[in-house]
């Protein structure tokens, strides 16, 4: 027989449970802004570090653009050696070519979410940000408000946000850069305009992992966003230097604890070669 649950226990554990976790992460070591394949990637990383890792998603999903491959046809591409970190959450790609893997996106993405949570991130979804903690010393947080309240009729839209407070923030929105943007315009720091260029896969990877960097102290730009702020090369649904840049990320981030992690020697080369 089913247990009976009263609608009242239901709303109470429910609102309980999530200001108990809310709290708890009103300070952490790191924010990881936007979960797709970067952000959940440094997410990852960064947990099995021992960090006290918050991942932020505007959206109701995780995943960024994971979940849809190309043009919504649902099948990510990896290229080698990227396809080593997917072997790392326990997913075998398909082969389809000698260094280029292929499998679908929609499992390959629950698989890379569900590894970054397991290690111990935590994730608040449907939380957008709209401004960033800021010091004499760099940046040691973030505004947020729910993405919901962005979308009220203006006449009701005067919600006032919360802050969240952090060591680091990692910039993991994608092509909208969307935290290093804030940052430009409100502090006037001198970081680019968000503003990718067109496609050129390959130059684009190497790109991404090259401009995977701290734009000012406090603030790690990775995947899309680095090529954003950089006016540098698209590559569409291509996913291995996204996952690198993620690698770098928590590198970057990691240094600033004194902290290091063991990470696989052709993935090193790759953030090394470029």
């Amino acid at each position: 027989m089913m247990k009976e649950v009263d609608e009242s226990t239901i709303t109470r554990a429910i609102v309980g449970e999530f200001m108990k976790k809310f709290l708890e992460y009103v300070e952490s070591d790191v924010i990881v802004v936007g979960s797709g394949p970067a952000g959940i990637t440094a997410a990852r990383y960064l947990a099995q570090a021992g960090l006290k890792t918050l991942i932020l998603e505007r959206n109701i999903m995780m995943g960024g653009g994971m979940w849809q491959g190309g043009m919504l046809f649902p099948k990510m591409v990896v290229e080698a050696p990227a396809h080593k970190l997917v072997e790392e959450v326990g997913f075998k790609m398909d082969e389809y070519e000698k260094g280029v893997y292929v499998c679908d996106s929609p499992h390959l993405s629950l698989k890379l979410l569900v590894a970054a949570l397991d290690a111990g991130a935590a994730v608040f979804n449907s939380l957008e940000v709209k401004d960033v903690i800021y010091r004499k010393n760099g940046i040691h947080g973030v505004v947020v408000n729910w993405h919901a309240a962005s979308m009220l009729p203006e006449f009701i839209r005067c919600v006032d946000p919360l802050a969240l407070k952090s060591k680091v923030v990692i910039d993991a929105t994608g092509h909208q850069a969307e935290v290093a943007r804030i940052a430009r315009e409100k502090l006037n720091l001198q970081i680019p305009f968000p503003k990718e260029g067109s496609m050129w896969a390959v130059e684009a990877e190497k790109a991404t992992i090259r401009n995977t960097r701290e734009v000012y102290p406090g603030l790690i730009v990775c995947g899309m966003a680095s090529n954003s702020i950089g006016g540098l090369p698209r590559m569409g649904p291509l996913y291995g230097a996204m996952l690198i840049s993620g690698v770098k990320a928590a590198k970057l981030t990691l240094e600033k604890f004194n902290k290091k992690i063991k990470v696989d020697k052709e993935i090193e080369q790759a953030i090394s070669e470029v």
